[in-house]
């Protein structure tokens, strides 16, 4: 161990905003993020530097050039190198004293037990078309009662919708059953920026087809993101502060300069979110008939 580094005095400037006896708490706690991307690694060292001592994360991706403009592992010195280690090594050095453990074949069936053993809280950073990882995640944390909190980036803004023990579930608000991928990316969409507070300033439009998966994205949500997400983490380990659980949510966008707190009883099943999954559900169908000719 360096002998350089000593836990109280590298988080000690959390102090106040925090206590001792709270610093402590966020010492013995485990995080669990599956995705080491565009959020999921601003989740990590946001919550490392938050002073969390023990992580689980997941992803079997390497980096590349196109995610320069939003993914903090992802450097020149990183190319083709494998997202789950590069961040490891990167939240260790904040801290050498982590516990932190890297499941590098993302999170699947054959390790969901291993990547949720022990875990406090569940912070999603998966790609935002990951359907079944997701899925399987959440459901994960539903049977085991982890509190789980996912936090979308969107345009220069965020939105944050969290999952307690015995409150809705994920599955109960998004209701992705079998349903196929474009029906899941809708619902995921809407469900999670039920305000659209984003669409407002989307300059190109052509940029976003969930038929082909694929979106704009800026490094300014991602960090929204893991602002949001890290406070709703500090909230619910530590036991004090309003968690605005699911059905409800909170978008901020920093562009608008706007902060909505949303509610969805029902989930997909609201009239409001009805009506937005009918309207998107044309448009699909429209870009398709395009793509088409």
């Amino acid at each position: 161990m360096d002998p350089q580094f000593l836990y109280q005095d590298a988080f000690s400037r959390n102090i106040g905003w925090v206590t001792r006896a709270e610093q402590a708490v966020l010492r013995g706690k485990r995080i669990a993020i599956a995705g080491m991307g565009g959020v999921g690694g601003v989740h990590l060292l946001t919550l490392a530097r938050l002073g969390i001592g023990s992580f689980r994360i997941a992803d079997f991706d390497v980096f590349d050039v196109v995610n320069f403009n939003r993914q903090v592992g992802a450097t020149m010195s990183t190319l083709n190198q494998p997202k789950a280690e590069v961040l490891k090594a990167m939240a260790l050095d904040i801290n050498p004293e982590l516990d932190i453990q890297a499941f590098g074949g993302g999170v699947n069936r054959d390790n969901v037990d291993a990547f949720f053993d022990g875990v406090d809280l569940y912070v999603d950073g998966l790609d935002f078309f990951a359907f079944s990882a997701r899925q399987m995640a959440f459901h994960a944390c539903h049977e085991r009662r982890i509190p789980a909190v996912t936090a979308a980036p969107l345009g220069m803004g965020s939105a944050v919708l969290s999952f307690l023990p015995g409150q809705m579930s994920f599955e109960e608000y998004f209701g992705w059953g079998d349903h196929d991928e474009d029906e899941k990316a809708l619902r995921f969409l809407v469900g999670l920026s039920p305000a659209g507070l984003h669409s407002r300033y989307l300059v190109d439009p052509t940029t976003l087809n969930l038929a082909e998966r694929r979106g704009p994205s800026t490094i300014i949500g991602c960090q929204l993101a893991a602002g949001m997400a890290a406070a709703e983490a500090a909230k619910i380990l530590l036991g004090r502060g309003k968690v605005w659980a699911a059905p409800y949510g909170l978008h901020f966008d920093a562009y608008l300069n706007r902060h909505v707190r949303t509610w969805r009883p029902g989930g997909h099943r609201h009239p409001l979110q009805r009506l937005a999954l009918s309207i998107g559900r044309r448009r699909i169908a429209a870009l398709k008939v395009q793509h088409a000719l």
